[in-house]
């Protein structure tokens, strides 16, 4: 593997992060609503092996002491190689000052548990798609 980062927007394939999102069961938006919203984001930061991309990750902040932890996304195939604990390491160390939330998706708490991610006991959420976010194992 020849990993490379970035830390921008610039030149990113809109499309292949929507292709990334929906292979990892994540998302079901188009390129150009994860393109508003990476670009509307405080962190972002995308992997590739060589040019390929493989992982990405963002942040939504005040950026002085709260952040919530969206989208972050690493190919099945690239799974388990520390790609996405460099994705979350960035993020945090981006914002070092802030409490951190986010949500993960069903069966991945243990790898946000292993860098000191704790369950909330009061967490709360209200999707757009209730049904379909019960149904995939978020809600209640």
């Amino acid at each position: 593997m020849n990993l490379k980062t970035q830390y921008d927007c610039l030149n990113i394939d809109w499309n292949r992060v929507s292709e990334i999102l929906k292979k990892v069961n994540m998302a079901s938006f188009e390129g150009d609503v994860h393109k508003r919203c990476f670009e509307n984001s405080h962190t972002v930061i995308f992997v590739f092996d060589n040019e390929k991309l493989i992982g990405f990750g963002r942040a939504i902040s005040d950026g002085i002491s709260q952040a919530a932890i969206y989208d972050v996304a690493v190919l099945p195939e690239y799974q388990g190689k520390k790609i996405g604990s460099l994705i979350v390491e960035h993020i945090l160390n981006s914002l070092p000052q802030c409490n951190f939330i986010l949500y993960a998706s069903p069966g991945k708490e243990p790898f946000y548990e292993k860098l000191n991610f704790r369950k909330m006991k009061t967490g709360m959420a209200l999707f757009r798609y209730p049904e379909m976010m019960q149904k995939i194992g978020f809600t209640e």
